[in-house]
C-alpha cells in the first residue's frame, strides 16, 4: 500500500506517455498486479460479510456472494492482462 500511495503521488500530474511508462516497468506491473489482486480480494471478503449480515434469505445470500467472487476474480485478471499488454 505505501508502495502505490508514493507512486500514486509521484505520477499524479503526468501525461500519459508517462503513465503508461510507470506501467510498462516490470517491478511495477508486478507490484501492482499484486495491489490490484489483494485489493479485490479484501473487498470481496467485507462485502461477503456484509451479505452475512444484512441478507436473511439463503439463496440470494449465496448467489451474491458467487457474483462478488467472480467479479473479484475477472476484474484483476482484466486489469492485470490489460497493464501487461501495454505498450507506447
Amino acid at each position: 500500500m505505501a508502495w502505490f500511495i508514493i507512486s500514486l503521488v509521484s505520477i499524479y500530474d503526468s501525461d500519459y506517455p508517462e503513465v503508461v511508462n510507470f506501467f510498462i516497468n516490470q517491478p511495477s506491473k508486478i507490484l501492482f498486479s499484486i495491489f490490484v489482486v489483494f485489493s479485490y480480494f479484501f473487498s470481496s471478503l467485507t462485502i461477503s460479510e456484509i451479505f452475512e449480515d444484512y441478507i436473511r434469505d439463503e439463496k440470494i445470500k449465496n448467489v451474491a456472494n458467487k457474483i462478488v467472487n467472480f467479479f473479484a476474480i475477472v476484474i484483476p485478471l482484466l486489469t492485470i492482462i490489460g497493464i501487461f499488454n501495454l505498450s507506447l
